[in-house]
């Protein structure tokens, strides 16, 4: 459902009980929100102002939000002009989605300042405006003029006008005859369009919705649609209007209405609450959650997304890296062909004649005499093309060290970029998130893809490294079965700790077969016999928190911990271990 006007309406009629209230806090911790901090009845509470096109709205926060180290303009204007004022109206007009909040500094009683900060909420031309006593722009978070194709001049200086709608006020209709009356002629204009018979109209094919918000100022089309789904309306007629009307009507003008959230948490509409519920801003604070919820889940999303985008890439190069390096070893195999051909020229130069040639045939004394065609140079001599094969030989000698040795390690690097994907897929908070961008951080894998971001902000906001202290930023998964303990970490800098810093040695280490996942520790006591019920179980959490969790036989290797060990300079997470046994789960 939309913040609609019928939505505004309720929230402004909650917000009537913070009249009096003091600003005493100002903060923008985005470019589309505003909170300000409010005093009084020895409250404190909290206003939220967001103008986001696409979740604009107003109502009580209970939620705290990460604030810039340096306030935006816009908000230390509003600290310069606001701090200090009281809350002395908040009004709406008919059914507009504008909140005007009237605010009053009495410090000196002969002669009190006012001024009004104007919330209008219209998607993408919502705005946050303060105005003077005399309708004057001080300032706006967004500017707006008409030379720029704007309706409106939204400026410093600029006098505030009231939006103009071309809709029809819902409030001021007397009855359902005033409402079809209206519609009558706009559903008679489709009807024709269309060439439909009203008697046969399917809801399926007219957008009465639409048609009803296009029409009457404040209604939202999912308000409509959440309307006649309740009502289980699903054709048009003058009956079934009068429906609509009739719930529209009850929910303006009750005062029992709460905001329901649909079985998916996607969406939310009106409904008429319970007359025992006595939270004055239960609207608001409904709508808060709802909204956090949402938002936190489109910022969780937004930053796997952006993060696994940049990881896929880096995958990218090092797969193409391996199909060069593979490309290189296929040419290393001809270099014993090459080393043949130089040695077989040497030996009979003697009777090859010193003219250009293309290619020359000679016996292979290392296959029985066998003829071989070998390629020359014309340009060359024949001495000087076998003394190109034996440097062509040693060339490919040479680079198959170092190629195989390049190869090992870009398998080792793209597997550990998969493990990073891995931990990824299994996210589930922001944090998880932070802590694997701040290990990419640190990795020189990552280095032409990631610039590591070094302002104050991020610096405040980044994951906390974990340090040789077993409690900081160290909070693996934790399963007890039949009094025994299973941790699991959650990334690969968590594996590492837990592995190599927090297991004792006469613990047990499992973990999934060539399979990307967790490291998992069994705590035991020393020289204590471990049920096999027990290992079987810690090795079916091992295979759930792999990437063959929906595999049914995985191999699951363990041993105690102190037969693993991590190599100097390895990959976080990589590790190696002897002594092993295998369960199958």
């Amino acid at each position: 459902m939309a913040f609609d006007g019928i939505v505004t309406q309720k929230i402004v009629k909650e917000l009537k009980n913070i009249l009096g209230f003091k600003i005493d806090k100002i903060y923008e911790p985005d470019k589309n929100t505003v909170t300000l901090g409010l005093y009084g009845k020895n409250l404190n509470l909290s206003l939220l102002i967001c103008i986001s096109s696409n979740n604009c709205r107003i109502h009580l926060t209970t939620h705290n939000q990460k604030n810039p180290t340096i306030a935006p303009n816009f908000c230390m204007l509003l600290r310069k002009h606001l701090i200090g004022f009281k809350i002395k109206n908040i009004y709406t007009i008919d059914l507009e989605r504008i909140v005007f909040i009237e605010l009053e500094n009495n410090e000196n009683p002969n002669k009190p300042i006012t001024k009004k900060l104007i919330v209008e909420l219209m998607g993408k031309h919502s705005n946050i405006i303060l105005t003077d006593t005399n309708s004057i722009v001080i300032d706006s978070l967004r500017h707006t003029s008409t030379l720029e194709n704007s309706t409106r001049d939204i400026y410093p200086t600029s006098r505030y006008i009231f939006p103009i709608s071309s809709k029809y006020s819902f409030l001021e209709l007397k009855d359902f005859n005033d409402f079809y009356s209206i519609l009558e002629p706009i559903l008679s204009n489709y009807i024709a369009s269309e060439v439909q018979n009203i008697d046969t109209l399917d809801i399926k094919n007219f957008n009465i919705e639409k048609i009803i918000s296009d029409t009457f100022n404040g209604i939202s089309l999912s308000t409509v649609h959440n309307i006649m789904e309740n009502l289980e309306i699903t054709t048009i007629s003058k009956e079934n209007l009068e429906l609509i009307f009739n719930k529209l009507c009850e929910l303006i003008k009750s005062d029992n209405t709460q905001i329901l959230v649909d079985e998916n948490k996607k969406d939310y509409y009106l409904g008429i609450g319970s007359q025992l519920e006595t939270n004055p801003f239960k609207i608001n604070y409904s709508l808060d959650d709802f909204y956090f919820e949402k938002e936190s889940s489109e910022l969780f999303k937004n930053y796997r997304n952006t993060l696994l985008n940049l990881i896929l890439a880096n995958l990218k190069k090092y797969e193409k890296r391996l199909e060069n390096i593979d490309s290189k070893l296929s040419e290393c195999n001809n270099m014993e062909k090459f080393r043949l051909y130089g040695e077989l020229i040497t030996s009979n130069l003697y009777r090859i004649t010193n003219k250009n040639q293309s290619s020359i045939e000679l016996e292979n004394y290392y296959d029985n005499n066998s003829l071989i065609t070998i390629p020359l140079d014309k340009k060359y001599s024949p001495s000087y093309n076998a003394k190109r094969y034996f440097k062509k030989y040693s060339k490919l000698k040479n680079a198959l060290e170092i190629v195989n040795s390049q190869k090992l390690e870009t398998i080792q690097d793209i597997n550990y970029i998969e493990s990073v994907i891995y931990e990824l897929d299994n996210c589930t908070t922001i944090e998880d998130i932070e802590i694997i961008y701040e290990e990419i951080s640190e990795n020189s894998l990552f280095s032409d893809k990631l610039k590591k971001k070094n302002s104050s902000s991020n610096k405040k906001n980044k994951a906390k490294p974990i340090t040789k202290n077993k409690f900081s930023s160290f909070n693996p998964l934790k399963y007890v079965i039949d009094g025994y303990t299973i941790l699991v970490g959650r990334n690969n800098k968590e594996n590492d700790y837990l592995t190599c810093k927090f297991a004792n040695k006469d613990d047990i280490w499992f973990h999934t077969k060539d399979i990307h996942g967790s490291h998992v520790i069994l705590k035991t006591n020393p020289s204590e016999n471990i049920p096999e019920d027990i290992l079987l179980e810690a090795a079916k959490i091992a295979a759930k928190h792999s990437k063959a969790k929906n595999s049914s036989h995985v191999p699951v290797d363990f041993c105690k911990v102190s037969f693993v060990k991590k190599p100097n300079g390895s990959k976080p997470g990589f590790v190696i271990y002897s002594n092993n046994r295998t369960l199958y789960v």
